[in-house]
């Protein structure tokens, strides 16, 4: 199963495109809460960390997760070769483990203490929309990739089933993140196969045991299998705190404190008082 590599940036960014415009629309006709602070600061700080962190990648490593596929694919590694499974169970094998990894890594950095001071920066965010969704300091990204290429790696995944992975983790991201007011018996259907934006907002609660709860991008089912899983925020979505309560400031919307944030002994301190790592 041949992944078309030549293009994969195209797809991505096209279905990006697509999906992004689709929540910013729903954002405004349909939000679940009123944002604050106001969303404009951060959100430009949000969207220069995507594109430094893009930029970033595609100098290091410009065939990124897919292109470590093909070669790992043309040195036929892995634990799927070896188990000579029929292609639409691979892929869909690769998909789960893929997914599995995601959700593993998500509690790591939430486990470890030096790992939670890079992924602060994204749960420092004050406001919850699709821009949160790409709110990921660079080391994160760098970390990630890599954990991502021993995920890869040891399964043997095709290029494609990479991509289709890729491409559906990008698109989740954004929808899981969104000010999207869904019928709650529409978020019930939902929440059975894919997490949805009010299931993840419950991750990005200032209460401690709301954050490390809900770690799923994609899939709802690793949060019920390992127990993570919490239904909805003790005080409601309208009136619930988002971000982290040791930084309701405003400085955490500016893009050089999210870059700053993993090294500032001061702000580490204090979110280690507040039991948040």
């Amino acid at each position: 199963m041949e992944a078309p590599t030549g293009h994969e940036a195209t797809l991505r960014v096209a279905l990006f495109a697509v999906v992004l415009v689709g929540l910013a629309i729903g954002e405004a006709r349909a939000p679940r809460r009123r944002l604050a602070p106001p969303p404009r600061p951060r959100r430009v700080a949000n969207l220069a960390l995507v594109v430094l962190n893009t930029a970033a990648l595609r100098a290091a490593l410009p065939a990124g997760a897919v292109g470590i596929a093909a070669a790992v694919q043309t040195r036929g590694f892995g634990l799927l070769p070896a188990l000579e499974l029929p292609g639409p169970i691979a892929f869909a094998a690769t998909l789960l483990a893929l997914d599995l990894a995601i959700y593993l890594q998500h509690r790591l950095f939430h486990a470890v203490p030096v790992l939670w001071r890079v992924h602060r920066v994204h749960h420092a965010d004050r406001g919850f929309d699709w821009t949160t969704g790409v709110r990921f300091h660079p080391i994160e990204i760098a970390l990630s990739l890599s954990i991502k290429a021993g995920a890869i790696a040891a399964l043997g995944a095709t290029p494609l089933a990479v991509l289709v992975f890729e491409a559906l983790l990008s698109a989740t991201s954004l929808f899981n993140h969104a000010n999207l007011r869904v019928p709650l018996a529409l978020d019930a259907a939902l929440r059975r196969v894919v997490v949805t934006p009010d299931m993840h907002r419950v991750h990005h609660s200032a209460n401690p045991r709301e954050t490390h709860s809900n770690f799923g991008f994609n899939l709802p089912w690793w949060d019920w299998l390992f127990r993570s899983y919490r239904a909805q925020p003790a005080a409601g979505h309208e009136a619930m705190t988002i971000g982290l309560a040791d930084l309701q400031a405003e400085r955490p919307r500016e893009l050089r404190w999210a870059l700053a944030a993993p090294f500032a002994a001061s702000v580490n301190a204090a979110s280690e008082r507040t039991g948040m790592v």
